[in-house]
């Protein structure tokens, strides 16, 4: 698994606003690489997810056609010919179920950090199918919670 953050150009505040252009441009970058979406959260101008690519390597390929697919569709909405995406992203391979959780927890967070929206309120990632699988409860990211993710920086 590899866990990967994709930025808009200059922190550009449009991801939230086009959330189905967002959905399009997975699902045909699905359609083109076998993966598996984890986890993810999407802010204003950034994502983090955690991917199984069914190629490991694939990953970068399918950053590439995401990144494209999205693009097209904003640049067709708004009549604009601007780059979107940072030209770079940051990636990590998960090394094991530890690394996995300080992922997953830093990914649920980011509604605090960058909101102070509770994830339980966040409707922008996969935070309820972890609910439903008893990896969190409901109501966490309390005060305790959020002071052992605060040093955790994966931007």
């Amino acid at each position: 698994m590899v866990f990967l953050t994709i930025v808009t150009k200059n922190r550009l505040p449009i991801l939230v606003e086009n959330i189905d252009f967002l959905k399009t441009a997975l699902f045909n970058t699905m359609k083109i690489y076998k993966f598996h979406l984890f986890a993810y959260t999407i802010q204003i101008d950034h994502i983090h997810c955690i991917i199984k690519p069914k190629i490991i390597n694939d990953y970068s390929n399918i950053i590439k056609s995401f990144k494209y697919s999205f693009s097209k569709n904003y640049k067709k909405q708004y009549s604009i010919c601007i780059n979107v995406w940072q030209n770079r992203f940051w990636e990590h391979t998960i090394r094991d179920k530890i690394d996995l959780k300080l992922h997953l927890d830093y990914i649920h967070y980011n509604s605090m950090k960058h909101s102070n929206i509770s994830p339980k309120d966040w409707q922008f990632s996969s935070f309820y199918k972890f609910v439903k699988h008893n990896v969190y409860d409901i109501n966490w990211c309390n005060f305790i919670d959020a002071q052992n993710i605060t040093s955790l920086y994966f931007e």
